[in-house]
């Protein structure tokens, strides 16, 4: 049978990958170890797989925090086949891996530091991360990378609202949408919560214009531009039992730039990530001028 290679992952990039498969080596290392001295009716065999015994004590920790016995007993149920699983996938890889002793060792050796760098750093980073991030810090990093954020779908501001047709409230909606004024809002809102079906006000929020109009007969037209490019900015459908109405405040179209408020919360994300990357840089870097300046390692030529 064609024998595997093992590739270590690189050791800054800890992923669920990586702790699955400590989990296997430890696992495979008697994680649950053989406890003949241990046998006793309090601690019986729940399962094995050739030499590794899996014991009731070992279930302990799994079942500690489940309210019934019932859950316990199906908690328990899942471990013991997942531990079961992981032995045979132990079992199997060993017959087709090539893998020293020692090789073993150093790849355990290499995923431990690797958790514990990972954590350290991630501790490091969450006590000394800045989260606050200004309006200012917003619309620098919005003017510096406008087209980073090229638009993949429609986006509009505007007022929806859905109505029953046999309402008589239908006359006034329409009324009010071809308003402009503090009044007419206020009156469209109040109108909304008691009669509309289904509403959506916030006229100063981007919305992807898909959200808005699912489950509303214009989800199925099929020139999505040349609706919003018309002039009459309210745009009125229906079907058997509903009216809907879109007022288009403004829009913009597919490749174009969105403006700064649809992309603000994703800019917070990336600066606060930036910063994530300059802590972690920067603690490594303060570590290695330490111990450089104590002589606490030798680079040899």
């Amino acid at each position: 049978m064609k024998k595997t290679e093992l590739h270590i992952l690189s050791l800054p990039k800890i992923s669920l990958i990586s702790a699955f498969v400590l989990s296997l080596c430890l696992t495979g290392c008697d994680l649950f170890k053989m406890k003949t001295e241990e046998e006793t009716d309090e601690n019986p065999v729940v399962a094995s797989v050739e030499n590794n015994y899996l014991r009731k004590a070992d279930l302990a920790f799994v079942t500690k925090e489940t309210q019934t016995k019932e859950d316990s007993s199906n908690l328990a149920k899942r471990y013991i086949q997942s531990w079961v699983k992981k032995q045979l996938m132990i079992r199997e890889a060993s017959k087709n891996v090539t893998l020293s002793q020692a090789e073993l060792d150093k790849k355990l050796l290499d995923y431990k530091y690797a958790l514990i760098v990972y954590e350290f750093e991630k501790e490091y980073i969450e006590n000394n991360l800045d989260k606050s991030i200004t309006e200012d810090q917003i619309q620098q990093y919005y003017a510096d990378n406008k087209d980073n954020f090229i638009l993949k779908e429609i986006i509009v501001r505007s007022n929806f609202i859905k109505m029953d047709k046999d309402l008589p409230q239908n006359a006034q909606v329409e009324r009010l949408l071809r308003l402009d004024s503090e009044e007419s809002k206020q009156g469209l809102r109040e109108l909304a919560l008691k009669s509309a079906s289904n509403y959506f006000l916030e006229d100063s929020t981007w919305i992807k214009f898909d959200e808005i109009i699912i489950h509303t007969p214009l989800a199925e037209h099929n020139n999505k531009v040349q609706l919003l490019s018309r002039n009459n900015k309210l745009i009125k459908v229906e079907d058997e039992r509903f009216n809907y109405y879109f007022k288009i405040l403004e829009y913009k179209l597919q490749d174009q730039v969105p403006p700064v408020e649809f992309v603000k919360d994703e800019i917070s994300k990336i600066i606060i990530n930036k910063r994530k990357v300059s802590l972690a840089e920067a603690l490594q870097n303060n570590i290695y001028k330490r111990a450089q300046e104590n002589n606490e390692f030798k680079i040899y030529e």
